[in-house]
C-alpha cells in the first residue's frame, strides 16, 4: 500500500471483490489486479496482503487450496458462501459510502 494510504481501511472490500469477480486467485494475482485496475495508485505489499488473507480464511469468509504449478505449489484463495453474502453487504455499503463523499466533495 504504497501510494495512497486511503485504500488501507478498504483492502477487505477490495479482497472480496477481486475474489467475487474470478473463481480463485493467490496472492500476488491479487496484487497484479488491483494495480492493473487502478492503473497503479493501488500498490498492495505482501505485508498487509496475507495477514488479511489469514484473518479472512479464519473468519470463514474465504478458503484456500493448495495446487501445483511449475512443480511448485501455489496456494489459492477462493470465496465461501458466507464470503459471497459478506461480499455484497460490504459493496453495498460501499456504494453509499462512495455516493455520500461524491456529494460531500462535488458542493
Amino acid at each position: 500500500m504504497k501510494k495512497n494510504s486511503l485504500y488501507k481501511g478498504t483492502l477487505q472490500n477490495i479482497i472480496l471483490k477481486l475474489l467475487s469477480k474470478e473463481v480463485k486467485m493467490y496472492g500476488y494475482q491479487m496484487t497484479q489486479r488491483a494495480k492493473e485496475l487502478t492503473e497503479g495508485e493501488l500498490e498492495m505489499t505482501e505485508g498487509a496482503l496475507y495477514p488479511l488473507l489469514h484473518k479472512l480464511e479464519g473468519d470463514g469468509l474465504i478458503t484456500s487450496e493448495i495446487q501445483k504449478f511449475n512443480g511448485r505449489d501455489r496456494k489459492y484463495y477462493l470465496l465461501t458462501e458466507k464470503g459471497k453474502k459478506q461480499q455484497a453487504a460490504q459493496e453495498a455499503e460501499m456504494k453509499t459510502y462512495l455516493f455520500n463523499l461524491n456529494t460531500i466533495f462535488n458542493i
